[in-house]
């Protein structure tokens, strides 16, 4: 069962738009010193279906040598079924056995269609362990309570959780040992309060701190002093496209934060300026 704070971790690009695999896991790895509990590479706010799927095994294949290997989750962020189970076999040699899969974007499918989908998975990879990602405004479906329900009773072993960023399921599903994590900082004492485990977000690259402080001290039974303050910055990045809000947040810093790979763009120098505004009237740096 996953359970904490993770962020869904940027992808750090080259000048020339060619993955930094140093800069990338060096990001991650501060992110789980600044708070987390860990992170998802290749999700949506990593630029998953825009990076190759070369730069992604050549990423992996570099993970083991981190400190903090033993809290990653892959992120396989691909239509083809094909590459799925390629990257999750390749992940497996490495000692990477939690994923986190969206079904295929652009086609048009139901319930029992993502059944399949994901029955194809596990049964050429039975012993993973898979994050259902719940985004109906990247992949165009939303997954049903009776497809939670039909995925966990057919592959308890397999179906571990769901990152919910439709936000149609944290409130509702209750399942033993299964981890619901929503999709925002907005969600994460509400979620607690209702059972979930934690969240994978976007804008935890940057709350990491003021998120972990929330999930403890729930844990701890403590007066909650910071959720406001967590909202409020979570609600501040909002107001943009989220990748382009955190490139630009951590660019201040450093220029390689600034490549990001068509159609994604940097916030204008306008946006930029009132990003940096309201999280400073926040007291959020």
């Amino acid at each position: 069962m996953i359970k904490g704070i993770y962020a869904a971790t940027l992808s750090i690009l080259n000048r020339d738009l060619g993955l930094d695999i140093k800069k990338t896991i060096s990001h991650a790895e501060k992110v789980i010193d600044d708070g987390c509990h860990g992170v998802v590479f290749f999700g949506s706010t990593g630029q998953s279906q825009l990076i190759s799927l070369s730069e992604k095994i050549n990423l992996i294949n570099n993970l083991p040598t981190s400190v903090q290997r033993e809290k990653f989750i892959i992120g396989t962020g691909l239509n083809s079924l094909g590459d799925t189970v390629s990257i999750m076999k390749i992940s497996k040699s490495l000692g990477f056995n939690n994923f986190l899969i969206m079904p295929p974007a652009y086609y048009k499918y139901e319930d029992n269609d993502v059944f399949n989908f994901y029955a194809q998975i596990i049964k050429q990879i039975p012993d993973s362990k898979i994050l259902l990602y719940n985004f109906e405004k990247l992949s165009g479906y939303k997954f049903s309570e009776d497809i939670i329900y039909k995925l966990v009773e057919n592959f308890s072993e397999q179906i571990i959780g769901v990152k919910d960023s439709s936000y149609n399921l944290f409130e509702k599903i209750k399942i033993n040992n299964f981890s619901m994590m929503p999709g925002s900082e907005s969600k994460l004492l509400k979620g607690l309060e209702l059972g979930c485990s934690g969240i994978i977000t976007a804008t935890t690259n940057a709350t990491s701190k003021l998120a972990r402080k929330v999930f403890d001290d729930f844990l701890k039974k403590n007066e909650q002093t910071e959720n406001q303050k967590l909202c409020d910055v979570r609600s501040t990045f909002e107001n943009y496209n989220l990748i382009s809000g955190l490139h630009t947040f951590f660019g201040q810093k450093d220029q390689n934060y600034k490549n990001l790979l068509p159609p994604l763009k940097i916030l204008t120098d306008n946006e930029e300026k009132k990003l940096f505004n309201d999280l400073e009237n926040l007291n959020f740096k």
